[in-house]
């Protein structure tokens, strides 16, 4: 049975304030709004869409899975994010090593309670 599914287009989180919530991913984390509506915001991210979102009902207020986002040099993003005003739980740290690569993440929470990170894979 060939398998349908290609890749993820869109990932949706949950928040309590869509304003509050653009701002965020927009000033603070600098990425590109696609388009916006009084419930739902669009950002574009390298191929693929994160929407924000009101939660429809009750059962989808609750917060996101983790999204660790993709940088190339995890130690400058994480100093420009940080003098943004990303609150960070820590600091970047490595997480795994596979031969020659290095996995560094560090956490970080936006405005609405979500917990993220940034990830970065470094060549030692």
């Amino acid at each position: 049975m060939k398998m349908d599914i290609q890749r993820i287009g869109q990932i949706g989180v949950p928040v309590k304030d869509i304003h509050r919530a653009i701002a965020f991913y927009k000033e603070k984390l600098g990425l590109s709004l696609l388009f916006n509506t009084d419930t739902m915001a669009f950002f574009e991210c390298e191929g693929l869409r994160l929407m924000l979102t009101l939660p429809e009902k009750e059962e989808f207020a609750h917060p996101s899975s983790v999204l660790y986002f993709q940088v190339s040099t995890i130690q400058d993003t994480y100093e420009r994010l940080a003098e943004n005003g990303v609150a960070f739980i820590g600091n970047p740290h490595v997480v795994s090593k596979m031969g020659n690569t290095e996995t560094w993440m560090v956490f970080f929470k936006d405005t609405e309670e979500n917990t993220h990170a940034l990830m970065s894979e470094v060549e030692v």
